[in-house]
């Protein structure tokens, strides 16, 4: 099997931060460099030069990268869109600390080539029972499925990811025609897109990259539907989900993210929810379950299944009150 190598650039105070994350994703073997080894290397091998360009050494200083090595495969591509993602929302979690550029780059295919390259591995992929994702250049074929057509490019992966394959799922499962439906954490549009194809009348769509509403709306416009699609981080505006919402409430939400993120959105997703609404969280490594079902319970819902697929987990819930009149079971 071939390897990507990928590397993101930080600076020393990014090192824990950037792992941490990587960590939560259920990424290991993580390789650091930093300017220390490349003083290390200059000091092993001074026999081999007189003389060193300072603004080599200059452009060196502070500069640490974090390396990880993903399978050249349909899910290296969809993690490591997962992670720039990630890196993304790590920016807007820590503002306050040096975490450098960030900037991720891939070795062993060419930058360029690797854009068009990617797309080799992302072929039409059925969902649950019903649902079938194609890709937007792959001839559609003759089924009963409800088709997606997606063209997310490198950044938001082809949603064929187990926790996004479980939420879809999940959605597939659990939502009648005619809800309404609000998607936290975007991406490519993927969620919400998809359960209008299953029948959901409305869905408004929410993410911290410009770049997603653009994809969302392409995306719908691919697939025949509509999509309110806004820009903006709802952990630290708590008044974006009632401006977006107009002041009404959703049938069911959904947040394919992360356990540190799902664990905060309790107080943001119960005053968006109806009574009996439903909340599908995906993006959970197991070990970090038990953590999002805790903050789920004491914030408000009622756990109802757990779904779970190559290490990663999807939780459904209802918000929980007494006397609940609305569901949308």
């Amino acid at each position: 099997m071939n390897w990507l190598d990928v590397s993101i650039e930080t600076m020393p105070a990014g090192i824990d931060p950037v792992c941490a994350r990587l960590i939560a994703m259920g990424i290991e073997g993580m390789q650091i460099e930093d300017f220390d080894d490349f003083q290390n290397f200059l000091e092993d091998n001074k026999k081999y030069w007189d003389y060193v360009d300072e603004e080599l050494v200059e452009k060196k200083r502070g500069a640490t990268k974090v390396k990880i090595y993903l399978p050249q495969s349909a899910d290296g591509i969809e993690t490591l869109a997962m992670v720039r993602a990630e890196m993304q929302l790590l920016r807007k979690d820590t503002p306050d600390t040096d975490l450098g550029s960030l900037e991720i780059t891939v070795g062993t295919v060419g930058e360029e080539d690797w854009e068009n390259e990617w797309k080799i591995y992302y072929k039409p992929t059925p969902i649950g029972e019903r649902l079938l994702i194609l890709p937007e250049w792959e001839e559609r074929p003759e089924t009963n499925r409800v088709v997606f057509l997606n063209n997310p490019g490198m950044t938001f992966g082809t949603g064929t990811h187990a926790s996004t394959r479980l939420a879809l799922e999940a959605i597939e499962k659990w939502l009648t025609g005619g809800v309404s439906v609000l998607d936290l954490g975007c991406g490519s549009g993927i969620l919400a897109i998809c359960a209008l194809l299953l029948g959901a009348s409305r869905c408004d769509a929410v993410d911290i990259d410009h770049l997603a509403v653009d994809v969302t709306e392409r995306n719908a416009v691919l697939n025949g539907v509509s999509v309110r699609a806004f820009a903006g981080d709802v952990l630290s505006d708590s008044g974006l989900v009632p401006r977006i919402s107009g002041g009404e409430k959703y049938d069911a939400v959904f947040a394919n993210i992360v356990a540190d993120v799902i664990v905060n959105l309790p107080p943001v997703v119960v005053p968006a929810l109806k009574t009996g609404g439903l909340f599908i969280t995906s993006g959970i490594i197991e070990p970090r379950l038990s953590d999002v079902t805790s903050a789920l319970e004491s914030g408000g819902f009622e756990v109802l299944e757990v779904l779970s697929d190559e290490g990663w987990c999807c939780v459904v819930a209802r918000r929980a009150e007494r006397n609940a009149s609305h569901s949308v079971l």
